[in-house]
C-alpha cells in the first residue's frame, strides 16, 4: 500500500509505526511486543504513539482499516465485490507475514473480530444507502454469517501462507455467499 504522506514529503507517522511494528513482529510474538519497543524502532515517542493509538491492536486495527477502505472505497461506482476482494487479497498476500502475526493475537481488540465488524458495517451501508435502511429482517442474520465465515477463510488462508490466488480466494467468497444475500449484491450492481 502507497503510504499517505504529508506537504513535506514525509510518510504519515501512523505508517511509520505500521512498519516498526511489522519490524518488531519478524522478531518476537506480537503478544512479547511493547509499545516501547515500537517507538524505539520507529524513532518517536511513546507519547506520539499514544496520539494516534490506543495500544498496538489499534495500530493494527488500523492498518487493516486503510487497507480495507482502499479495497472497497470504489465498491459499488464501477469496481465489483470481487475486483475489491483481489485487491485486498493482493495486499494481505504481499503483507501475510504482518497478518499472519496479527490475525494469532486472539486477545480483547483483536483483528479477526475487527475485520468482521468493519466488512459487516460496510456492507450495512452499502445496502441501506439503496434501500434508505438496511432490511435487518431479511439480511441481517445472512449478512452476519457471510461476514464471519469469510473472515475465517481468510485467516486461514494467511495461516496456510497464502498458497491459493487472491483470484481464487476472491472467487470462492463471492461463491460462498448465501443465494438471497448474493441477489441482492446484483441488484445492487456489486456482483459481476
Amino acid at each position: 500500500m502507497e503510504h499517505a504522506t504529508s506537504k513535506s514529503g514525509k510518510v504519515d507517522v501512523r505508517f511509520r509505526l505500521a512498519d516498526a511494528l511489522e519490524d518488531c513482529m519478524r522478531e518476537a510474538p506480537l503478544e512479547k511486543i511493547t509499545v516501547r519497543q515500537i517507538t524505539d524502532r520507529c524513532g518517536v515517542s511513546r507519547q506520539t504513539f499514544y496520539r494516534n493509538f490506543t495500544d498496538k491492536y489499534d495500530l493494527i486495527n488500523w492498518y487493516f482499516d486503510e487497507l480495507l477502505i482502499k479495497a472497497f472505497e470504489h465498491m459499488g461506482h464501477g469496481n465489483t465485490a470481487y475486483d475489491s476482494l483481489v485487491h485486498k487479497f493482493t495486499y494481505i498476500q504481499n503483507e501475510k507475514f504482518f497478518f499472519r502475526a496479527a490475525f494469532k493475537n486472539d486477545s480483547q481488540n483483536n483483528l479477526r473480530d475487527h475485520d468482521i465488524q468493519m466488512i459487516e458495517d460496510f456492507y450495512r451501508k452499502l445496502i441501506a444507502g439503496k434501500f434508505g435502511v438496511f432490511p435487518e429482517d431479511q439480511f441481517g442474520g445472512l449478512l452476519e454469517m457471510y461476514c464471519v465465515a469469510s473472515v475465517h477463510m481468510t485467516q486461514q488462508w494467511v495461516f496456510k501462507g497464502c498458497k491459493a490466488s487472491p483470484e481464487d480466494m476472491a472467487e470462492l467468497m463471492i461463491e460462498a455467499m448465501p443465494p438471497r444475500l448474493s441477489k441482492l449484491f446484483s441488484e445492487l450492481g456489486i456482483l459481476d
